[in-house]
């Protein structure tokens, strides 16, 4: 090995000037660590089989030390000093995490202090949100790693190596890599409803009336949220409330909204029974919870017209053998975005984020004229909501980004409506800009470079 006045890169980034001391002392350690002999001849013979170049790594040089030491057939002190790096290694970690844990309580918020991936959804900063930030690196390493085994296997090494690079560089965007756990999903309430929360882990029963309805659907969307990273779409949640209402109140009860129904001093229209139920189900969602790092549950609901309603949920029955009621659904869908525009204004309500559905011609006018001018009315009040609009039912947008093709409007008991469920979506955003910056700077079409991106 000719000794050259090289840098090498430390693992922080920073440079340093290289020095064949050290290589040689940390050699020296290892055959000392298993009280092995070796002569100024022995190290020679070892470090002859480095190829250091400028601004190798620490971790490039190490690896090399390794390899020398068996080649020469010193798997002893080899095992040593993958030893003795990995302690050195699990050290600097848990000396990185000491650090981390005092930043954080200097740092003014949870989202400023969050060093991998701030979360806007995290109001306070307190044990429980740092307890889910502490294993955020770890996850990322381990999330990478699955994935890019995944990528090799499917299509190849280079693939697999030029997706980890445009993460590293930031072209791409990879939610959530933080966690285990899924990410967004769109779940049919079916199953609960007949089994309560059993089919997964719970021990609730199925709902019996409109107040065992509202809890459990509260339970349920927590139970669920705890195994997604992301949002809990629940496109069924108001048809399901209508179909409780219309069970205790009678099913033409939006036509009575003002008639006092309760018998306790209060003396509460339906109305207000409704409203206060809207209240408790909504409220109890926006609390934060530990099962997801001290941050509120992401929980999307869908409106319908009646054309994109009769076109997913015609064919769909109750377990008593009704059917949905769109008259009473229409009325209570209007109640709920009215209240829910109104109650914001009282108080940060983040959640639930509601998508409107609407069926279009092949204009791009709506078919459901009420439920069109509907739309506009909100927007015109301030209410801030997505619009999916579509020429044909055969998808449904559940939130921002979550969007279920539908291949079959049948029911079924794992799937409830066509449509309603799908799995976890996995997303990945697009650095725009860095795209574009890189595109100017190589000297090519930017939509080009732009199309391999997505390719990817």
């Amino acid at each position: 090995m000719e000794i050259k006045n090289f840098t090498i890169t430390k693992r922080d980034g920073s440079k340093d000037r290289f020095s064949l001391d050290k290589i040689m002392n940390a050699v020296v350690k290892a055959f000392e660590s298993v009280e092995e002999p070796a002569d100024l001849g022995t190290i020679s013979r070892v470090l002859n089989h480095l190829d250091i170049h400028d601004d190798i790594t620490v971790e490039e040089i190490q690896n090399q030390v390794e390899e020398a030491l068996m080649k020469e057939g010193f798997y002893r002190v080899a095992k040593s000093f993958i030893l003795y790096r990995q302690e050195h290694t699990e050290d600097r970690e848990t000396l990185e995490k000491m650090m981390f844990l005092s930043e954080y309580m200097e740092s003014a918020n949870a989202a400023s202090s969050s060093k991998f991936d701030a979360n806007a959804n995290v109001e306070h900063k307190n044990i429980a949100t740092l307890i889910g930030e502490l294993p955020k690196s770890n996850f990322i390493r381990l999330n990478r790693r699955l994935l890019t085994e995944r990528c090799k296997k499917m299509y190849g090494k280079d693939l697999a190596d030029r997706y980890i690079d445009m993460l590293t560089h930031h072209f791409i965007y990879k939610n959530d890599e933080t966690s285990l756990a899924n990410y967004c999903a769109s779940i049919t309430m079916y199953p609960w409803l007949i089994s309560g929360t059993k089919s997964i882990g719970g021990n609730s029963t199925a709902p019996t009336n409109l107040k065992s309805f509202c809890g459990g659907f509260v339970n349920m969307v927590f139970m669920v949220s705890s195994m997604l990273a992301g949002a809990c779409a629940t496109p069924e949640f108001l048809m399901y409330m209508n179909y409780f209402i219309g069970k205790e109140f009678g099913p033409d009860y939006w036509k009575r909204a003002d008639e006092v129904v309760d018998l306790s001093l209060k003396k509460r229209t339906l109305d207000k029974v409704i409203t206060d139920y809207f209240e408790q189900i909504v409220y109890s969602l926006n609390q934060p919870t530990g099962a997801r790092n001290y941050q509120a549950v992401f929980w999307n609901v869908a409106y319908y017209d009646r054309y994109y309603f009769e076109s997913i949920f015609g064919g769909f029955y109750f377990p008593d053998g009704s059917q949905p009621d769109w008259d009473g659904l229409s009325w209570l869908q209007k109640r709920f975005m009215k209240w829910f525009n109104k109650e914001r204004t009282k108080t940060m309500l983040t959640f639930p984020v509601e998508t409107m559905a609407l069926l279009t011609d092949k204009e791009g006018n709506c078919l459901d004229e009420e439920w069109g001018d509907f739309t506009a009315e909100m927007y015109s009040e301030g209410h801030s909501f997505f619009t999916y609009m579509s020429d044909n039912a055969d998808s449904l947008s559940s939130c921002c980004r979550l969007r279920n093709e539908i291949t079959d409007n049948g029911f079924s008991y794992t799937l409830g409506a066509g449509g309603v469920s799908t799995g976890s979506k996995s997303v990945l955003t697009i650095n725009l800009n860095r795209c574009i910056q890189y595109a100017v700077n190589h000297k090519m079409p930017y939509l080009q470079y732009l199309g391999d991106v997505i390719d990817l």
